[in-house]
């Protein structure tokens, strides 16, 4: 269990406590990934109780399919980004577009019989670049007019 999430099923946090337990430079980070959400796709930002180990998280779905989940915490955040054998199989195909301590969290993630999961802990908006990159692999953006 991480007690540095928000993990009472009772009190569903407000923007003002995530904000706060963040800290400066994961706030940055936080909003700038729910920006490139709210840019890219059009899937519903909405709070989820993910269950006592776990806690409070952001996820982003449409049609009832995850894209990604976001769990504050203490001085940073977690990124969970789910991905099928396609998704691995392009990621394989482009690794070298990503930064080394990207590549080593992936390589070292648990393989299971249908994909990845990969838990991504963010302390700053500099960590992101890669994160959107997969996000993108995932899922492509919508066709902005």
């Amino acid at each position: 269990m991480n007690s540095d999430r928000f993990i009472d099923k009772s009190h569903m946090p407000t923007e003002d406590e995530v904000y706060s337990s963040l800290g400066t430079e994961a706030k940055d980070a936080w909003a700038g990934l729910m920006s490139f959400a709210a840019q890219n796709y059009d899937h519903t930002a909405e709070w989820n109780y993910g269950g006592k180990n776990y806690g409070w998280n952001v996820r982003y779905r449409k049609s009832g399919k995850t894209l990604f989940c976001m769990f504050p915490e203490k001085k940073g955040f977690t990124v969970l980004l789910v991905l099928g054998k396609k998704e691995i199989e392009v990621y394989r195909d482009r690794c070298a577009e990503f930064g080394g301590s990207f590549r080593s969290m992936f390589d070292t993630a648990a393989q299971f019989h249908d994909g990845k999961w990969l838990w991504i802990r963010v302390e700053n908006a500099i960590q992101l670049e890669d994160i959107q990159r997969m996000i993108l692999i995932k899922r492509k953006a919508k066709i902005r007019q």
